[in-house]
C-alpha cells in the first residue's frame, strides 16, 4: 500500500477525502490516472531493486487504489529473505522521496481486498509433466488439515 502522508495521518493513494473510491475491480493490473496510483513509486523501486542486485521479477497494481504488488525472486533457500528485507528498505526509501509512506499492514479496511506477503513455491516433483498436478492436490489435502492453525499461527491482523 502506498499512501499519502503527513505528520499525523495517513491517506491510500487515489481514494478521496472521506469516504471510499469506487467499487473495486478497475484498479487491478490498471493504467490510467483514473485507476492507478503510485506507479511512478512503484517504477523507481523495481528499477533501485534491479541496480541493487535484488532478483526483483515483477510489479503490477492490485485491486485497491494505491495497493501494489512485487514479487522478489526467484532465490535459492534463505537468500530470499535477505533480498525482501533489502526491497523493503529500498521501497520505503523510494516513497520518501515523493513524500509517502508504506504499509505492510494485510488489511487496512475490512470490508476491502487485503494484501500481504506470501509466498510462492515449487519443487521439480511439482513441475513433473507426469503426476505433478496429483502432487499439488495431494499436498494441499494435506495442508488443510491444519489450515485453521495456520492461520492462527499467522497472527490475528491477518
Amino acid at each position: 500500500m502506498i499512501a499519502t502522508s503527513t505528520k499525523f495521518t495517513c491517506h491510500p493513494l487515489g481514494w478521496p477525502n472521506n469516504g471510499y473510491p469506487g467499487a473495486q475491480g478497475p484498479y487491478y493490473c490498471s493504467v490510467g490516472a483514473n485507476t492507478t496510483f503510485g506507479r511512478c513509486v512503484a517504477d523507481v523501486h523495481y528499477k533501485a531493486c534491479l541496480y541493487a542486485g535484488i532478483t526483483i521479477s515483477g510489479t503490477n497494481a492490485e485491486v485497491m487504489p494505491g495497493q501494489w504488488e512485487y514479487q522478489v525472486g526467484p532465490c535459492v533457500g534463505v537468500a530470499v529473505g535477505d533480498e525482501l528485507l533489502m526491497s523493503r528498505y529500498l521501497l520505503s526509501r523510494v516513497a520518501e522521496d515523493y513524500g509517502v509512506t508504506v504499509s505492510y499492514a494485510p488489511k487496512l479496511f475490512p470490508d476491502w481486498n487485503g494484501s500481504g506477503c506470501h509466498t510462492n513455491y515449487s519443487t521439480d516433483k511439482m513441475r513433473d509433466g507426469s503426476g505433478g498436478m496429483e502432487y499439488i492436490l495431494d499436498m494441499m489435502k494435506r495442508l488443510a488439515k491444519n489450515h485453521k492453525l495456520h492461520c492462527e499461527a499467522y497472527g490475528d491482523d491477518n
